[in-house]
């Protein structure tokens, strides 16, 4: 795989959670912090007002996806009167709404005023904070990807709408294409923001969107996350790179924030806890898929990392319920953990706004 979308795979745990909904002005819709998770709002129809702590007022149009990575809790509303009239009674929660499908909302026109409609998708990614990549520590609080952004890359909206559309008309499959068509979509959202990122980076820059823009850091991490098993020493990913080792690996360092084998001990280590988590896999053959010859050094290097031994580990996680899969039937080394979905699904409040 490459970088991000081992970061998507490993990152999120639980099916994500969306919703369609319509609202006729005037309406507003508080949505509470939820820490572990990520959220989206896409306008698919007429206008509103978002109200952040991070990024204040937004006016959103059609076609516009904001992404909040950390779970930011917001206000939206028909227009920003309304979120001020609003803004002491609206709902602090979100919650599911009963229906068929755990993705189609059955709660559309809460206030019933017949103001001008909007209609949004809103939808959460629930994220374990234990398996955080450090690509999404820097992510600010709020991302906004407006629809009349000159050059914004047409499969972002080509997802939104296969999204709404499966929403609106659920069908035999929906189940499985909606959160196929989430993790679609929050790929092109988190693809065009690094590239933003990386072609406004100036010289000298750090960081993660650098050093998804610079081709030879991104050769010697794809490398990594290809075959992170191999064994790889700074001179062979320096050659991956097409670099001496020396100036390969102050590039690394400076973009990512870590040595190269550092980095690979950090993944190697993740990947590690996933398998373990998700799968009776012997200890020997764990060591051996993330690049350990023995299950001591194995072992000693996942102490180092996360405090305990790897078999520890893994009864601490069966003592607390985590499921485990038989090795046998996993078709990928790192599958994702199956847990309860998350219940951050907007549901609309039906108290008419003050006023």
């Amino acid at each position: 795989m490459d970088v991000l979308s081992d970061v998507i795979a490993v990152m999120r745990s639980g099916r994500p959670r969306s919703a369609s909904v319509r609202w006729h002005a005037p309406w507003a819709q508080r949505f509470a912090t939820v820490p572990g998770s990520a959220g989206f709002q896409v306008v698919l129809e007429g206008t509103c007002a978002l109200r952040s702590p991070s990024a204040g007022d937004l006016e959103l149009a059609a076609g516009d996806v904001v992404f909040l990575p950390h779970g930011t809790g917001h206000l939206l509303a028909d227009c920003r009167a309304s979120g001020d009239a609003y803004r002491e009674t609206a709902v602090e929660d979100c919650a599911p709404t009963p229906s068929a499908s755990p993705y189609v909302s059955d709660r559309v026109d809460p206030t019933g005023q017949g103001g001008p409609v909007t209609e949004l998708l809103c939808g959460t990614y629930q994220l374990d904070p234990s398996r955080t990549h450090p690509l999404l520590h820097g992510l600010p609080d709020l991302i906004h990807l407006p629809a009349a952004r000159p050059g914004r890359p047409p499969e972002l909206a080509a997802a939104v709408e296969l999204l709404a559309a499966e929403l609106r008309r659920p069908g035999l499959g929906t189940d499985a294409a909606v959160p196929a068509l989430l993790d679609a979509l929050l790929l092109y959202i988190l693809r065009i923001w690094f590239a933003e990122q990386a072609a406004q980076a100036g010289p000298g820059a750090s960081g993660w969107a650098a050093a998804l823009g610079d081709p030879v850091v991104t050769a010697a991490l794809h490398a990594m996350h290809r075959s992170p098993g191999a064994p790889w020493t700074v001179e062979r990913l320096a050659a991956e790179a097409g670099l001496s080792r020396a100036p390969f690996a102050r590039r690394f360092a400076a973009l990512v924030g870590r040595p190269p084998l550092a980095y690979l001990t950090w993944w190697r280590m993740t990947l590690a806890e996933r398998l373990l988590r998700t799968t009776d896999a012997p200890l020997r053959t764990v060591a051996e898929q993330v690049g350990y010859g023995t299950e001591f050094a194995f072992s000693a290097a996942f102490k180092r990392v996360h405090g305990s031994a790897p078999g520890g580990y893994r009864r601490a996680v069966r003592r607390s319920g985590g499921q485990v899969v038989p090795a046998a039937a996993q078709a990928d080394p790192r599958p994702l953990r199956p847990i309860p979905d998350h219940s951050g699904r907007p549901q609309a409040d039906p108290r008419p706004i003050p006023g």
